[in-house]
């Protein structure tokens, strides 16, 4: 479930440059002395799923590597309001310089593991698997997936270059759905995934027919989606899409389907609440 470290922090640096401007931390050059040491604590204000700790590593690295930085917990962890994270210790300057980027990561990722897990526990007795898409933040898209995992959740493609997903536009264009998927079968590598979109059940059974491997229902009515499952005899892997909230993933769920993707747990989580307290020496 790690990230690699480089992604981390090209993403982390680039928010450390886009903070410190040209000239640095003007706040804290002026009115803290350089020799002040402290150790800032972070601490969940609510029930959660934690994510984001590497990047709050690597963001205390990138301005001072004698800061020490120490987790409490790992990320994936669910705590409680009141828990300390983690901890930072050493020159006060530093600390207080990358402490705002270390936490923007935090609180967003750990509020998309959060709600990712809440999705997740909804369908938690029945086969299906909650995903994310490709609706993600430029440049954040490797953590926010990785923050999906850490709340329970799986990875949808990560990009246009690892799988083929054949949409609407890609089958009005390309001349129907049989034609798209000859065309992508006789262009993929052995292993590339073939999926294909499809809105009615007269396009489902004929991208079944036709041998994709995956098929995205879309926008299915409950009642679709069942028999859907019921003509596939486990054939193709199906994954529902569209309308997919927390008062009604169970629902699909509970239609058999192999996967849900939705990409409100990307774009739509709320930040989770945390706080930096901190002590001098």
């Amino acid at each position: 479930m790690d990230l690699p470290k480089v992604l981390i922090r090209e993403e982390v640096e680039r928010a450390l440059f886009e903070d410190l401007g040209r000239a640095g931390d003007l706040s804290t050059q002026a009115t803290i002395e350089s020799d002040k040491c402290a150790t800032a604590f972070f601490i969940a204000r609510e029930d959660g799923f934690v994510c984001g700790l590497p990047h709050a590593t690597v963001a205390f690295e990138c301005i001072d590597p004698q800061l020490d930085f120490e987790h409490r917990v790992s990320d994936g962890t669910r705590v409680s309001a009141g828990t300390v994270i983690a901890s930072v210790s050493g020159n006060a300057r530093p600390i207080l310089s990358a402490e705002r980027t270390a936490l923007n990561f935090l609180c967003h990722l750990s509020g998309i593991a959060t709600l990712t897990s809440e999705f997740v526990s909804q369908i938690a007795q029945t086969k299906s698997r909650i995903c994310c898409t490709r609706k993600t933040i430029p440049g954040l898209r490797a953590s926010q997936k990785y923050a999906v995992r850490c709340g329970g959740g799986s990875n949808h493609r990560f990009g246009l270059d690892d799988a083929i997903l054949i949409k609407d536009n890609h089958i009005a264009v390309a001349g129907g759905i049989t034609k798209s998927l000859r065309a992508a079968r006789s262009f993929a590598g052995h292993l590339v995934k073939i999926e294909i979109e499809v809105d009615t059940l007269e396009q489902f059974e004929e991208a079944l027919s036709s041998g994709a491997d995956c098929i995205l229902l879309d926008n299915f009515a409950t009642d679709l989606l069942y028999e859907a499952v019921r003509i596939n005899q486990g054939r193709a892997t199906l994954e529902a899409s569209g309308g997919v909230k927390l008062d009604t993933v169970k629902a699909i769920a509970e239609s058999g389907v192999d996967y849900i993707s939705s990409s409100q747990i990307t774009m739509s989580a709320s930040t989770f609440d945390i706080g930096l307290d901190i002590e001098l020496g």
